[in-house]
């Protein structure tokens, strides 16, 4: 059997567009109970936003704001139940 450590090390060297489509063979792996229109859709948006960081076209948002913008969006919500 293969060591899974060295595997993920080498996935990980592969470009974009190689890694999604071995993420989706593995889910695919462990969810074979999947809707084949959705599996389509979600390579199709897969490949779309996959194109889009490669061509830099992306509008790319640093994890930390990311974060910071989903706490805010959640208190402004809970704040709103009141």
């Amino acid at each position: 059997m293969a060591d899974p450590s060295k595997v993920l090390a080498e996935a990980l060297d592969l470009p974009v567009r190689e890694r999604l489509r071995i993420a989706g063979a593995l889910l695919r792996s462990v969810d074979p109970e999947e809707d084949e229109d959705a599996a389509e859709a979600w390579v199709a948006e897969l490949d779309r936003r996959s194109a889009a960081v490669e061509n830099g076209t992306a509008q790319l948002v640093d994890a930390a704001a990311a974060h910071a913008h989903v706490r805010e969006a959640l208190r402004a919500r809970r704040a709103s139940r009141r």
